[in-house]
């Protein structure tokens, strides 16, 4: 589990399209083979930590599939989160780093000392999306500022934009999405024709 507080920015050090190299000394320092770490929103697996500052992680076309991690490169920068240990505070929201689908970036405005961003969002995801709920946006817990027909915004604070890769967002860039998965749960529950009422 993880709780979408980030971390530490990790870079890209080399991709082959199924073996990614994460920079992230952090995370490394404490890491072991087999350790849940999220990149950029997604559960992956540790399978190297060689030196200590590089850890290692195989990828497979389901995760390639469903996520933006496909479209990494060498010296790209990427959330990282460790998975929460038991006694550690929650700080965002309960999240799996099982992101649910892409969304890309409609617009980004100042807004006081942060910025506002709307995102765009496949209309099987944005229905679980309520304003005040949380979501997961490349990793990073947010609250729905507001909704749309077409999307939702969320209000980015002057920590965020500084200590997530959210604060380098230009309109168009791709993100992945984890909606709430409480909200899943109940539809599954109750069904889904009664949750569209």
């Amino acid at each position: 589990m993880f709780t979408g507080i980030v971390r530490e920015l990790g870079r890209v050090a080399a991709f082959d399209g199924a073996r990614l190299q994460i920079e992230s000394p952090l995370a490394a320092a404490q890491a072991a083979i087999g350790d849940s770490i999220a990149i950029a929103g997604v559960c992956l697996t540790v399978v190297a930590n060689d030196d200590g500052a590089t850890l290692a992680f195989d990828t497979v076309p389901e995760t390639l599939s469903r996520t933006s991690l496909g479209r990494l490169a060498a010296g790209d920068v990427v959330n990282v989160e460790p998975a929460l240990r038991a006694g550690e505070p929650l700080g965002g929201h309960l999240m799996q780093g099982h992101v649910d689908g892409l969304a890309h970036a409609r617009s980004i405005e100042p807004d006081a000392e942060g910025r506002r961003v709307w995102f765009d969002v496949p209309s099987q995801l944005l229905r679980y999306c309520v304003e005040k709920g949380s979501v997961a946006v490349d990793g990073t817990s947010l609250t729905v500022a507001a909704l749309d027909d077409d999307g939702f915004a969320v209000a980015l604070a002057p920590h965020t934009i500084a200590a997530t890769t959210l604060g380098k967002l230009i309109s168009g860039d791709v993100v992945n999405l984890e909606v709430d998965v409480l909200a899943k749960y109940v539809e599954r529950l109750i069904g889904p024709s009664t949750m569209q009422r």
